[in-house]
């Protein structure tokens, strides 16, 4: 197998057929083919070459992990350009700072960063749209660029908290020399990996690291594997995906799988229990058997690294029957040292170094590593930069030490080691496991604070409220070694200890300077920004006079932005927030409160049959002087399923063809303009129309070609059917012939319900997501409510959200007529002409949603119809 340069890889790959990469980003999910990737990464090549890119230039890749980031690693290596990630959650300032290191003068852009915050003159290219609607004709021919294995493939800044960042240069040879030798060790277990396939893989991992591009870049191609990306990362919504999306392995920090071993504790209690010494694999799966049920009976395993493992959190793991893998690497190794295999791991350990990979422990226990996967050098960093590089070894900088078998074991970080005045060694790792497990202690950090000269032990802990700190020290320390015993200790006044941002790894440098100013608020508040107040300055930049009195009336934010803010305090705090609670918070107080509450109980029961036996997850009353956000019962938003099953599919298509469409078509006689701009559309698309008649959606209908018209879904307001949804007030007769009308709509017109109020709207875009994934297209009436003397009201937003978010076409159609066939105020149909036009699909991009919305408006009203019954041309 013979690999000169990571093209190669990509040839082997890009013509493939299976599934490549799916993304939930939210709304809906996109699927794509190795062959998509393929293709998209060469048409984005031929679009840098024209741009005036060539070998050596510098990309800069800002965005968070979407299939759309793979592209674009693969259009620059095609081109020999150097790709640059930045991590998406990091501020525009480093990537200024970035920018000036390598020459960038292009950034390509996910959709979850402020791009508008990047200065005036620097190129920005939106991600979004490099894989969707791929043109189908042949790819542009580029001349030939000679690529070699010492060629730079990438640079990843490792350091960016000071004014001079550190990139770490990453060669072809480096990448190769780390996925080759698993190459060949996978081609011995493909023939038994054949029954499982495909293989899944759910990536938490930041694609801006190292290990988050080798689990999704290189590894699970090799397996022709589909690699899986989310959007958030709530512990619920994480099993949903993995249950759901039946992945087999998930990929992820340590730190999520501590998320998620609180999260089936909460709802599984069984699993806290250890079941006896020496029991069977298969008596400890029946034992825990909910759990399995509730991930799926596919997920076996977890794929962990980009920070140190707990033993414990292995432990926890492994005896509920899954296995978790971990490894050992750096940015400077591309990433991979040691990696612990699959079929032999060995708890507490980081595996055997990789073929080809040297390790020795030096006197002082530091780990040193040499290799053709070790990095040559940096750029920027200042003038120690290369200080890392002695003898031809890299100095990793972590403590550890090598068993009988050449197994690697990590005991710490060297420049976070305590050295006490006996002259002995404290990992902060060992003393923060012991405060982790006991109650009342959310989070802890441990640090070495000099006191007259001599340095000790000290602990900055996140207590729960009321928790003192005195009975903490007093528990742990009876369990500590006498030189690992806390002298001091601290609490810390903010929401969570500092933190990165992509491996959740423990920022101590910033917890030890805290300590060393005296651990006031002040300090602290320097030290980490409050995350609720990071994210609401995304939706509210240059407001610094928010807190938590603050009412959410007063940010401004229109109900579609609020939508967007609930995605994005999910993502920040890892969590499953209640769209009913969220909708009904008052002030920045409650939503703190709201999300405090969620991020720490991790609320979310799990779907599936046990779902019902979950611990209540409801959100306690969030402001002492109002009512309960929650009510006891929320309303019900329920979208109908069963009008999607085949019988329903073939009843309604009868019914449209013999009976209902029939009769319709003697009151309305729809003369249909435009259908030249659908003949070229494959679908699915949004019909976006004025809005004048009940008669509108059957006049619609029959205007549809039949291969749109049986497979339009048609969005109706949810407010129409009240005595149905909200029973309470109406009548029995009412609440009867509501509810049959709300039946009936369902299964002859493929109707759901729309609610015209926040609450739900997030339920509500993934269920058209849904709808668009099955290649149903969707009718909306964006007015929200019929005419009453021909006008067109003013677009709702949601039109503007649906066409950016969902990415898919708008189709504006203008119906007119309908009005003086069936008014709103008239008791029976007269018949007459309905004219129904179909304009030009529109692409909507951004997320000023009113100003989208507009665009349709505008779209809808130059289709009207001339007096002589003729439609404007064009």
């Amino acid at each position: 197998m013979t690999r000169a340069t990571l093209l190669d890889f990509f040839h082997d790959i890009a013509d493939r057929s299976a599934t490549f990469l799916v993304h939930d980003d939210g709304y809906r999910t996109w699927r794509y083919s190795y062959a998509d990737v393929g293709r998209a990464s060469k048409l984005l090549a031929a679009r840098l070459h024209e741009a005036g890119l060539a070998k050596g230039d510098a990309v800069l890749l800002w965005g968070e992990n979407r299939p759309e980031w793979i592209v674009a690693f693969w259009a620059c290596l095609l081109r020999g350009i150097v790709v640059v990630p930045i991590d998406y959650r990091s501020p525009s300032s480093l990537l200024e700072r970035v920018r000036g290191v390598v020459g960038a003068t292009l950034v390509l852009v996910g959709d979850d960063v402020d791009a508008a915050a990047l200065p005036e003159g620097l190129r920005c290219w939106p991600l979004s749209g490099v894989l969707r609607d791929l043109p189908t004709g042949p790819v542009p021919v580029l001349p030939d660029v000679a690529v070699s294995k010492e060629d730079t493939a990438e640079i990843i800044f490792t350091s960016g908290a000071t004014a001079e960042p550190k990139g770490v240069i990453i060669t072809h040879r480096n990448v190769l020399a780390n996925i080759v030798p698993i190459e060949r060790e996978m081609q011995k277990y493909l023939r038994y990996a054949r029954p499982f396939a495909p293989i899944r893989f759910l990536n938490l991992l930041p694609l801006s690291h190292m290990f988050g591009q080798a689990m999704a870049t290189f590894i699970p191609p090799m397996l022709s594997g589909t690699v899986v990306f989310m959007s958030g990362y709530g512990p619920g919504e994480v099993v949903r995906q993995i249950s759901r999306r039946r992945v087999s392995v998930l990929v992820c920090v340590p730190k999520m799988l501590d998320v998620l071993r609180e999260y089936v504790s909460h709802h599984f209690p069984e699993a806290l229990h250890a079941p006896p010494d020496g029991t069977k694999w298969y008596r400890r799966w029946w034992r825990y058997r909910r759990v399995h049920r509730a991930f799926g009976w596919k997920f076996w395993a977890a794929v962990v690294g980009a920070a140190p493992l707990d033993p414990d959190l292995e432990a926890f793991w492994g005896r509920l029957g899954f296995l978790v893998v971990q490894g050992y690497g750096l940015t400077e190794t591309a990433p991979i040292v040691t990696l612990n295999h699959p079929l032999s791991a060995r708890r507490g350990s980081v595996g055997k170094p990789i073929h080809g990979v040297e390790v020795k422990i030096a006197e002082d226990g530091e780990v040193l590593v040499r290799g053709d996967n070790v990095t040559q050098g940096y750029v920027g960093g200042g003038a120690d930069a290369g200080r890392a590089f002695e003898d031809g070894w890299l100095h990793t900088g972590d403590i550890g030490e090598l068993d009988d078998q050449g197994r690697l074991s990590i005991k710490g970080r060297k420049k976070e080691m305590i050295v006490t005045p006996e002259g002995l060694n404290v990992f902060p790792e060992d003393v923060e496991r012991v405060l982790l497990e006991l109650p009342g202690v959310r989070d802890a950090g441990v640090v070495g604070r000099t006191w007259q000269g001599e340095e000790r032990v000290h602990a900055v802990l996140l207590l729960e409220a009321g928790q003192p700190v005195d009975p903490v020290v007093t528990r742990a320390n009876a369990v500590l070694a006498d030189h690992q015993r806390i002298r001091s200790a601290s609490v810390w006044p903010g929401t969570e200890l500092p933190r990165t941002a992509g491996t959740r790894k423990l920022q101590r440098q910033r917890l030890k300077a805290w300590v060393a100013e005296g651990g006031s608020p002040d300090a602290a508040s320097t030290a980490a920004a409050d995350p609720l107040q990071a994210t609401l300055a995304r939706f509210v930049p240059g407001r610094d006079d928010i807190d938590d009195a603050t009412t959410l009336e007063a940010l401004g934010l229109s109900s579609l932005e609020r939508v967007e803010l609930l995605m994005a305090l999910e993502q920040r705090f890892e969590t499953t927030i209640d769209e009913m609670g969220f909708a009904q918070a008052h002030t920045v107080g409650d939503l703190r409160a709201l999300v405090e509450h969620q991020a720490q109980h991790h609320a979310e029961p799990t779907e599936g049959p046990d779902a019902s036996t979950a611990p209540s997850s409801r959100p306690p009353v969030l402001s002492s002087s109002r009512a309960p956000l929650l009510p006891s019962s929320p309303p019900a938003l329920v979208f109908p399923r069963w009008n999607r099953r085949r019988w329903a599919s073939w009843i309604r298509r009868l019914s449209l063809a013999t009976w209902i469409l029939p009769p319709a078509r003697f009151f309305a006689r729809v003369q249909v303009h435009g259908l030249e701009h659908l003949a070229r559309l494959d679908g699915p698309v949004v019909f976006a129309a004025n809005h004048q008649s009940h008669i509108d959606t059957p006049a619609i209908l029959m205007a549809l070609p039949p291969r749109w018209r049986y497979r339009t879904t048609v969005a109706m307001a949810k407010e129409f059917f009240a005595a149905h949804f909200f029973p309470d007030g109406h009548g029995r007769l009412a609440r009867t012939t509501n509810s049959l009308n709300y039946y009936l709509a369902s299964l002859f017109f493929n109707a759901f319900p729309l609610p015209q109020r926040e609450a739900g709207t997030r339920q509500t875009l993934r269920y058209i997501g849904a709808l668009l994934e099955e290649g149903q297209s969707l009718l909306i009436f964006p007015e929200g409510k019929r005419t009453m003397a021909g006008e067109i009201n003013p677009f709702r937003g949601g039109i503007g959200m649906i066409g950016a978010r969902l990415g898919v076409p708008v189709v504006p159609v203008r119906i007119e007529g309908a009005d003086h066939v069936l008014h709103q105020h008239a008791r029976m149909a007269t018949p007459g002409p309905v004219h129904v036009t179909f304009g030009p699909p529109l692409r909507l991009e951004g997320d000023d949603y009113a100003a989208l919305a507009r665009q349709v408006e505008a779209a809808v009203r130059a289709l009207g119809v001339r007096p002589d019954g003729v439609p404007p041309s064009g």
